[in-house]
């Protein structure tokens, strides 16, 4: 059965996640890893589409971003495909795909969603064990958005600027989120949303988006089905 289409509305955020294929590297070094984020940026701003936060791991990239365009994401990430992997390819003197299918998507709406997942991303490396400080990642936003030096990938959210009216008061906000870490509800909740593609917004949003498109966005009644012996399928508990 054909994947249903995304469900992508501009001007609204979303988390993104593409995986390397059978989750082999991306990157093999810090000049992979600042061409990638080149051509990120360049590809994000020619589709128009807006970068909040990001983390380039070792075999994937965690994005939380807002397209201009219905189509933007897509065209961003098309592109990105393209350029990045023909450099890969001929640098490594290899060929074929690099990423595991298409990238994954959910909508993010909300303040409190909105901060968990950026919060959720920039924790990655150390979740991963790659470093004790999110900040101390070079290969994030953390260190921009806790003022730390500044990222031309970035495009702050307003969510983000509610914050505090100042620098400081942002950073020193947004510092206290980091240090609540992510419990295990929280981190299972947005990894399966990305995978699943559902989104992640206040009850009232997802009403009146559930009314407005075909899809069966509103969680249904828990349990398995009268007579139904299908085993669920098993989601990744944490795409590292």
């Amino acid at each position: 059965m054909a994947r249903p289409p995304r469900l992508v509305l501009p001007e609204q955020a979303h988390h993104l996640i593409q995986r390397g294929n059978n989750r082999q590297l991306i990157v093999q070094g810090d000049a992979d890893r600042q061409q990638f984020l080149d051509i990120l940026r360049d590809c994000a701003t020619t589709h128009k589409v807006a970068i909040h936060a990001y983390v380039l791991m070792d075999n994937h990239i965690h994005l939380l971003a807002t397209p201009a365009e219905e189509q933007g994401l897509s065209r961003m990430m098309q592109s990105l495909g393209r350029r990045y992997v023909a450099w890969y390819n001929f640098k490594y003197q290899r060929s074929g795909t690099l990423w595991e299918g298409r990238f994954r998507a959910a909508l993010i709406e909300g303040e409190h969603h909105f901060m968990a997942c950026m919060r959720y991303i920039e924790l990655n490396p150390v979740r991963a064990g790659m470093c004790a400080e999110a900040s101390d990642f070079p290969w994030s936003s953390c260190a921009h958005h806790l003022g730390r030096r500044g990222d031309p990938l970035v495009n702050d959210h307003a969510l983000f600027w509610s914050l505090g009216n100042t620098p400081f008061e942002r950073e020193l906000a947004y510092r206290e989120l980091l240090d609540q870490g992510v419990a295990e509800a929280e981190r299972r909740q947005l990894t399966e949303a990305v995978f699943k593609g559902v989104p992640l917004c206040r009850p009232e949003f997802l009403k009146q988006l559930s009314e407005q498109t075909a899809r069966p966005l509103l969680a249904r009644p828990r349990g398995r089905p009268l007579g139904s012996v299908k085993t669920p399928k098993k989601i990744d508990s944490d795409p590292i």
